[in-house]
């Protein structure tokens, strides 16, 4: 509920949000949430307090997207489902997602309070060589929107600080055991070499956390599990069950949920429903490697796309309300939370 109540102001039409500031009356204290607030007024609580609610989601952008939403089912229509959603030119030496101007609608920034800057969270993105049997992306799909969304969102949920930029590194560099959570997007085209195999097991074992995002379909899957029985020979994927507290940490996830990427999304609410990429993509796996004490070290959710709910939440109402809101920032705060307090 909090989720819901944190972020659907952003979404307000400007009478509705006019209409929303004049409710003064609205118990502040009890929800933690002032409507009115700006990018600018935002400022974390007491621990695990929400904050003042952002206006992360500019009305321009929601007033283009609705203008072009029959212009979008006809491009869609003839191929390519992100004929207006393309990604961001990425360098292959950049450090941090910062670095990358935004292709949807706008990054959010923050700062951390002066001696505090390295006492953060940082959503760590995995650069990694294109050169696996599946996939069609690559190691910086949806950067920097994803990154910089979810990170702004989960300093807003939660108690964590959290690192404003974002990290991008390489397996074998000298500081990836500074990130205990890292990021790997596009499985289905991963390819490790051996040096990167081993390190990324020495990570593993030695506390780190791992996830796996948007890749779909048995062929990908097949890829990036192959990929990872060279990190873990003895080690098996299995399907994580909904009672396991990951799922009921922060926000109470009771279905694993699809996101498609956006433009699927969108088309989602007339074409009957459609959300998988892929005729063998249409259940969701949220599978997970442990290590010898029980601890999830490998977090994987196969057929679905949470970076692009993180990324891509200012570009229609209705995706950001079905999928953003309900699927992909629930899951994606609780797995950081939990990988973090475990």
């Amino acid at each position: 509920m909090r989720l819901r109540q944190a972020l659907a102001y952003v979404s307000l039409s400007p009478r509705e949000r006019a209409r929303v500031r004049g409710k003064r009356a609205v118990n502040q204290t009890a929800t933690g949430i002032s409507p009115d607030a700006s990018v600018a007024e935002h400022s974390l609580t007491t621990p695990g307090r929400l904050a003042a609610c952002p206006t992360l989601v500019r009305t321009a952008a929601l007033a283009l997207c609705l203008l072009l939403v029959a212009s979008l089912a006809y491009a869609q229509r003839r191929g390519g489902r992100r004929a207006w959603w393309g990604e961001s030119a990425v360098s292959d030496d950049i450090r941090t997602a910062r670095e990358v101007e935004s292709h949807s609608t706008g990054t959010p920034n923050w700062t951390n309070p002066a001696g505090f800057e390295q006492d953060v969270f940082t959503f760590a993105r995995i650069r990694y060589l294109h050169g696996g049997r599946g996939g069609r992306g690559g190691w910086s799909t949806d950067i920097p929107d994803s990154d910089l969304n979810l990170s702004y969102r989960l300093q807003q949920m939660t108690a964590l600080r959290v690192d404003p930029d974002g990290r991008v590194l390489g397996l074998t560099d000298d500081d990836l055991a500074n990130y205990p959570w890292i990021y790997i997007v596009e499985a289905g085209a991963l390819y490790l070499n051996d040096a990167e195999c081993k390190r990324l097991r020495d990570y593993l074992l030695n506390g780190g956390f791992l996830m796996f995002d948007d890749f779909w379909g048995e062929r990908d899957w097949e890829n990036m599990a192959e990929v990872m029985k060279q990190v873990f020979p003895e080690r098996d994927f299995v399907e994580l069950p909904l009672d396991h507290p990951l799922y009921h940490c922060v926000f109470d996830i009771r279905a694993k949920g699809q996101v498609p990427n956006v433009g699927l999304g969108v088309e989602s609410e007339w074409n009957g429903g459609v959300t998988w990429e892929r005729p063998d993509a249409q259940d969701v796996h949220h599978r997970v490697i442990f290590d010898d004490a029980g601890r999830i070290m490998v977090f994987a959710t196969h057929n679905t796309d949470n970076g692009d709910g993180w990324e891509r939440e200012g570009e229609s109402d209705f995706y950001f309300r079905n999928f953003s809101e309900k699927i992909s920032y629930p899951l994606g705060i609780n797995v950081i939370f939990y990988a973090m307090t475990h």
